[in-house]
């Protein structure tokens, strides 16, 4: 785990660079991000999805609109994480909005607000700088074996509370709804990289 928290630094220190933050605030923030994301009772939402999901970022942010805002949004998107709550993409989106009102420019926050909201659902958007998003935040079910096994062990003990038949079951719909979309990925990108080997994950689970 030290080896993503070296990596969540790195990747931070060069976003604060770009917004000009001022030594205080970069602190701040900081803090609360790390916190968040090494809290003990996250095996999945951690410091590694979001070091997996900004590499992902730097791979296609030249294909981005406003990847200021896509940045913002993947280090915000999962801040708050309560398996036992419905609302936790919502709280994320007001942290973001408490915190960084003062340092992007005022027209990105309603943005970036809705499009970290947009992650519980994942639906199709018309536009392009969510579906990467998106994208990037699902990039995990095309991820190789090993990783998409050490992942589905991560979720299980997230919620290690919910009685193991009802969670099989549960788990099962989900993964379910993900394989039944046509197509999993939005974007050419992810499809080309991620999209067979993504199927292929979630057909393999319950085999």
């Amino acid at each position: 785990m030290q080896k993503y928290i070296d990596q969540f630094q790195m990747y931070w220190e060069q976003f604060a660079i770009k917004l000009s933050l001022t030594h205080d605030k970069n602190t701040s923030i900081y803090s609360i991000l790390l916190s968040a994301y090494t809290e003990p009772e996250r095996h999945y939402h951690t410091v590694q999805h979001i070091v997996e999901c900004l590499q992902l970022f730097h791979q296609i942010k030249h294909q981005l609109q406003d990847p200021i805002a896509v940045e913002l949004a993947i280090w915000f998107h999962d801040v708050i994480y309560d398996p036992k709550v419905s609302d936790n993409e919502e709280q994320s989106a007001e942290l973001m909005k408490k915190l960084c009102t003062e340092i992007v420019d005022q027209a990105q926050i309603p943005k970036v607000y809705w499009w970290i909201v947009a992650t519980k659902k994942h639906q199709p958007s018309l536009d392009s700088d969510l579906n990467y998003l998106l994208d990037i935040d699902l990039a995990i079910l095309g991820s190789d074996s090993n990783r998409f096994a050490e992942y589905e062990q991560q979720i299980q003990q997230e919620y290690s509370w919910v009685e193991p038949s009802i969670y099989k079951i549960k788990r099962a719909e989900v993964l379910h709804y993900f394989y039944a979309m046509q197509p999993l990925y939005q974007t050419k990108y992810f499809r080309e990289n991620f999209e067979k080997k993504a199927k292929h994950n979630l057909t393999s689970v319950n085999a």
